[in-house]
């Protein structure tokens, strides 16, 4: 693959991982409208690994910390903010597992790769979100996250499997709607996607890997290393931006995109 389309695909990928705008949307249209060749299984992982490990560095602390409680969580002490962190992330990863499994199990994840279902899911999402973020309440900060907001945002997340509705803008517009001020919610988003993206190279990189050649292998990491560098950069925007901005903007842009692609997709 050209160093170009690289560079393009993980650009893509770093810049709307994050953003709730659905990156997974982004990759399947990607070769669709540009008449470039599908980037493979392998490029996906490879991107997806560049934008977890921007994610885990910008939330170090977080992590760290979720890191040092895993031990007395799996020995069912959950009584350290540590421990607390790792069991509802642990929680809020199950459904998008179990959902993403048997989509894969299935083929109903490659079956749902088109135009018109991301067109669809980028508009009526984008409807969700909005509402959510004009209606919900910001009341609550990260640290009063519970279970039972782990197991709804979980849910939240399994939706997310759907291409072009965005893991981060649907955990965002579920967190909104329990009423976590836009900052926390992002937060929330951003900590739960660590084990999903995790989860999900796991998934798909043990039959990536089988077939893969040094010259993909070498494609993968370069690819990983510019979406890590856009990740970085569209996160760190996004979570300053949040203190002053609303989700307004990625709705008009979600909007506007769901349209364009529905007209595509029927015309």
């Amino acid at each position: 693959m050209t160093l170009w389309h690289l560079i393009l695909l993980a650009l893509i990928q770093g810049l709307t991982e994050f953003l709730p705008v659905s990156s997974s949307g982004h990759l399947v249209l990607l070769p669709n409208l540009m008449g470039l060749a599908d980037q493979g299984q392998l490029l996906d992982v490879a991107v997806h690994v560049g934008t977890l490990a921007a994610v885990i560095l910008y939330f170090w602390s977080d992590v760290r910390m979720g890191l040092v409680g895993v031990p007395r969580m799996l020995r069912g002490r959950i009584d350290t903010a540590g421990a607390k962190l790792a069991f509802l992330l642990m929680i809020a990863t199950i459904p998008v597992v179990i959902v993403g499994l048997a989509l894969h199990l299935t083929g109903l994840d490659d079956a749902m790769r088109s135009i018109a279902v991301i067109g669809w899911a980028m508009l009526i999402f984008g409807i969700v979100l909005y509402w959510a973020d004009q209606r919900g309440s910001q009341i609550r900060q990260a640290e009063s996250w519970n279970t039972r907001d782990a197991i709804i945002l979980g849910l939240w997340q399994a939706v997310a499997l759907i291409p072009g509705t965005s893991r981060s803008g649907i955990t965002i517009t579920g967190a909104r709607m329990l009423g976590y001020d836009r900052h926390s919610a992002a937060r929330i988003a951003m900590l739960m996607s660590i084990p999903t993206i995790a989860a999900s190279g796991v998934l798909l990189g043990a039959d990536a890997l089988v077939n893969a050649d040094m010259a993909a292998l070498r494609d993968g990491a370069i690819a990983a290393g510019f979406a890590f560098l856009a990740a970085l950069l569209a996160l760190s925007l996004m979570m300053r931006l949040l203190r002053s901005v609303s989700f307004t903007p990625y709705v008009i842009y979600r909007v506007a995109l769901g349209c364009v692609l529905l007209w595509i997709a029927y015309a």
